[in-house]
C-alpha cells in the first residue's frame, strides 16, 4: 500500500484502541452503526446509553473530548436539516413555546440527531485511532473489491499532491500581483482550474506509465498481511455487542 499518509483526523496514540488491528475496528464500527440505527426512535434513553459507550471507547483510547466535539461539527448540515423538519412535516400538531410544532416532525428530528450524531461520533473515533493506509489495508483484508480499494488509495495519496499544486498556483498569482476581489477575476481562476485539470491528467498518465513499468497488472502487492487474534476481535468487538443488548431491551421494553 506505500508509505503511511497521516492525516488531519488521526491522533497519534499508543492506546489499546490504536494498537487493534484495522480491519476488526472497521467492523466493529460498522456493526455498533446498524445497532444505532436498528433502535427504536422511541427508546430515548438507549442513545444515551450509547452515548456512554462511546465516551468510554474515547476514554481507552485516549482522545479528549474536545478532540471529538470539534470533529463533530461535520454534521452541522444535518442539524440543521433536523431542526426543520418540525415546521414542515405534516400530521399531528402540538405548541411548544408557543410555535405550532409537527409531532412526527419532532421524532423525525430527534430520530436524525440522535442517530446522525453517533454515527459520525463513532466515525471520527475510528479515524483518530486508525491511519489512512491502516484503514486501506483493514478494507483489503474484510475482502472490499480489491479496484474500490485502489481507487481509494490513489484518491488519498494524489489529493494531497493536487491540493499542493494548487497552493504553488495560488503563491505564482500572487507573487504577480493578483487578487482575486470580484466577478472580474473570475476568468484568471477558471484558468488556473483548467491548468490545475490539465497537470492532473497529465501526472495520472505518467503514473500509470510508470506503473505498468515496474510490472503493474491490475493489483497491488500485499506487503503488510494485516491479522487478528480472537482476542483482539473480542476486544473489539465488545462495543457492538453491548449495543446489540440494549438495541434489544429497547425493542422489549
Amino acid at each position: 500500500m506505500g508509505a503511511g499518509h497521516a492525516h488531519k483526523l488521526y491522533r497519534h496514540g499508543h492506546s489499546p484502541v490504536h494498537g487493534l488491528p484495522p480491519h476488526t475496528k472497521l467492523a466493529a464500527v460498522f456493526a455498533f452503526v446498524v445497532v444505532v440505527v436498528s433502535t427504536p426512535r422511541e427508546a430515548m434513553w438507549a442513545f444515551g446509553v450509547y452515548a456512554v459507550l462511546l465516551g468510554a471507547a474515547a476514554y481507552v483510547a485516549c482522545v479528549p473530548a474536545g478532540f471529538l466535539l470539534r470533529r463533530l461539527l461535520i454534521e452541522v448540515l444535518f442539524v440543521a436539516f433536523a431542526v426543520l423538519m418540525p415546521f414542515v412535516a405534516e400530521g399531528e400538531r402540538v405548541d411548544v413555546l408557543g410555535m405550532s410544532l409537527s409531532v412526527n416532525g419532532l421524532w423525525g428530528a430527534w430520530n436524525v440527531l440522535a442517530k446522525g450524531t453517533l454515527g459520525v461520533a463513532a466515525s471520527v473515533l475510528l479515524a483518530a485511532t486508525t491511519e489512512l493506509r491502516e484503514l486501506l489495508l483493514g478494507l483489503q483484508r474484510l475482502k472490499l473489491p480489491p479496484l474500490l480499494v485502489q481507487i481509494a488509495s490513489f484518491m488519498i495519496r494524489y489529493g494531497d499532491v493536487i491540493t499542493d499544486e494548487m497552493r504553488r498556483m495560488r503563491i505564482a498569482r500572487e507573487s504577480r500581483g493578483f487578487e482575486a476581489k470580484g466577478v472580474r477575476h473570475w476568468g484568471v481562476l477558471a484558468k488556473s482550474a483548467g491548468a490545475l485539470f490539465i497537470r492532473s491528467y497529465e501526472r495520472g498518465e505518467r503514473v500509470h506509465l510508470a506503473m505498468i513499468s515496474r510490472g503493474y497488472a491490475g493489483s497491488m502487492p500485499v506487503i503488510d498481511e494485516v491479522t487478528a487474534s480472537r482476542a483482539q476481535w473480542t476486544y473489539a468487538l465488545a462495543l457492538p455487542c453491548a449495543a446489540l443488548a440494549v438495541c434489544l431491551l429497547g425493542w422489549a421494553l
